[in-house]
């Protein structure tokens, strides 16, 4: 989706304000009945002059006020007009001056510091390896547990996961093969794209950390009976720090807040599976 598609950046929203004035030119005149006789035509014009100084000064005030309205803060007020006990402004992802992460565990980002930026970043790179393709293969299931699960709860979670995702009615329903693989011809699209996360606590070694999210589900391909579509979800992680890392203890998932949607023309499946097989996704980070 476009950040900008209700536009504003352009058009008329830049145009200087109207003067409201009108300018009337009366003919002119064999000589000037208050002054000398009327200046050659090849001589400088007072009354052109003044037009183009008009045209200026206007030109000016027109790039003043565009540049005024444009510079105005879109944060919240803090001027004190706010009840006392309102919860304060989101935070928004923003650089941090921390040098981004190089580790990786079964492929996932890992080794984020152990502060409400790091347990942040974490959720957001673990929404999107519990929402991956990667989910639906048994060795690659279990790589993500590992590397997203606390080893106290990894094992447990594991058979739940197991079960969940080997159930061969579960998988014909999005249109899988026992195995979870896409039939062929088809291409299998399961992807998450964090829209933000927020600290719902943060306390020594354990948070408690949402993520906000879209999702892609469906198969793409001529025949597909289950094509590609767009969610919204919140998944809330607890998460603990343990081993130098931050890793989840339990999880809840829940529907939105999902965005009216444009009246925009669906992809074809040629060009679905053209962009999910073109762009890769994100390590997150703050």
């Amino acid at each position: 989706m476009s950040l900008s598609d209700d536009g504003g950046y352009g058009g008329d929203g830049h145009r200087g304000p109207e003067t409201g004035q009108t300018r009337t030119r009366l003919p002119d005149s064999g000589g000037d009945p208050y002054g000398p006789g009327r200046r050659p035509r090849n001589g400088p014009s007072s009354r052109n002059l003044i037009t183009v100084v008009g045209v200026i000064v206007l030109l000016l005030a027109a790039i003043a006020f565009a540049n005024r309205g444009g510079s105005g803060s879109t944060g919240s007020d803090t001027s004190g007009d706010s009840p006392k006990n309102a919860p304060g402004p989101a935070r928004p992802t923003s650089p941090t001056g921390t040098k981004p992460v190089t580790t990786k565990n079964g492929g996932i980002a890992t080794g984020f510091p152990k502060t409400e930026q790091g347990a942040q970043s974490a959720a957001a790179n673990y929404v999107v390896a519990l929402s991956s393709d990667g989910m639906y293969n048994a060795a690659r299931r279990q790589e993500i547990v590992r590397a997203v699960f606390a080893p106290s709860v990894a094992a447990s979670r594991q058979k739940i996961l197991d079960k969940g995702y080997t159930d061969a009615a579960s998988l014909g329903r999005v249109g899988l093969k026992p195995d979870g693989t896409a039939p062929k011809g088809m291409t299998f699209v399961s992807r998450a794209t964090p829209v933000g996360a927020k600290v719902e606590s943060f306390k020594g070694d354990t948070a408690k950390v949402s993520v906000w999210y879209s999702a892609l589900f469906g198969l793409a391909g001529p025949q597909s009976r289950n094509p590609v579509t767009e969610s919204w979800l919140t998944n809330t992680f607890d998460m603990k720090w343990t081993g130098g890392d931050w890793k989840v203890t339990n999880s809840t998932q829940k529907d939105g807040p999902a965005p009216i949607g444009r009246d925009q023309a669906a992809a074809s499946a040629e060009d679905m599976t053209k962009a999910v097989q073109g762009y890769g996704g994100f390590t997150y980070a703050r």
